[in-house]
């Protein structure tokens, strides 16, 4: 038998994989050397390639890629946040990648929808932690630039990161056993890093939870409408 898919919890793993792949793509032409460049594209596609299929989950992947409003997405407020110098998308990814593949290793145990998709995605998002906690550890225990920046980052984006342990609907998983793995995976990359686990809430000005409700942060807008407007200029245009 065909296990019924979730939509709630396919549009919020989709969600997710799209706004941060939109992001990573913002750095083709501007990443701080040609080996990132092509590292953060990498990334980039893998990402979309699991949002095609999780959207595809939910309903048709280009209507609700283009058509949606603002607020009919489901992302994390952590992924949409703007990439900022080098360091603040290396905090951003560090905190996001160890967060889905601890998810996705829960998922692809299981007999749920999601577990084909977890257990081959999980694969690429060990690449993506890998990826970012070795920059996490070049950029905090480098130079003392790079150390008050990436310290920085990972201080501006620690409240953020709550909302990734509030249960979603249709996503069988252990939330509180997930924050705990992922508070102790994240100390421990900052302590190697000689950075300092931030202190404040990591929670925003919102509920935790924000984002799975559909409310986004100011930089989301702006990106949305670049990310739809060709699709948008031209309704039912075919390549």
């Amino acid at each position: 038998m065909t296990a019924t898919v979730p939509t709630t919890a396919a549009l919020a793993l989709g969600d997710d994989a799209l706004v941060l792949s939109h992001r990573l793509g913002e750095w083709a032409g501007h990443a701080p050397v040609l080996e990132e460049e092509v590292a953060l594209a990498n990334i980039a596609l893998d990402l979309l390639g699991q949002a095609r299929v999780l959207l595809s989950m939910a309903g048709d992947e280009d209507e609700l890629t283009y058509l949606r409003e603002e607020r009919a997405f489901r992302n994390l407020q952590l992924v949409e946040q703007p990439n900022g110098d080098f360091a603040h998308t290396i905090a951003r990814q560090l905190y996001f990648s160890t967060y889905q593949q601890l998810l996705y290793t829960e998922l692809a145990a299981t007999e749920g929808p999601f577990a084909p998709l977890a257990a081959k995605a999980v694969k690429e998002v060990a690449y993506h932690r890998d990826h970012a906690e070795q920059w996490t550890l070049r950029l905090g225990d480098g130079t003392d630039t790079s150390h008050e920046k990436m310290q920085r980052a990972c201080d501006a984006l620690w409240r953020f990161t709550g909302e990734m342990f509030q249960p979603v609907p249709g996503l069988d998983a252990d939330w509180t056993g997930l924050e705990e793995r992922w508070l102790e995976s994240v100390r421990d990359v900052l302590s190697r890093a000689t950075l300092a686990l931030p202190e404040g809430p990591r929670t925003g000005a919102w509920s935790a939870g924000a984002g799975r409700q559909g409310l986004h942060t100011e930089p989301f807008g702006r990106m949305l409408a670049e990310m739809q407007h060709l699709h948008r200029s031209h309704p039912g245009a075919s390549w």
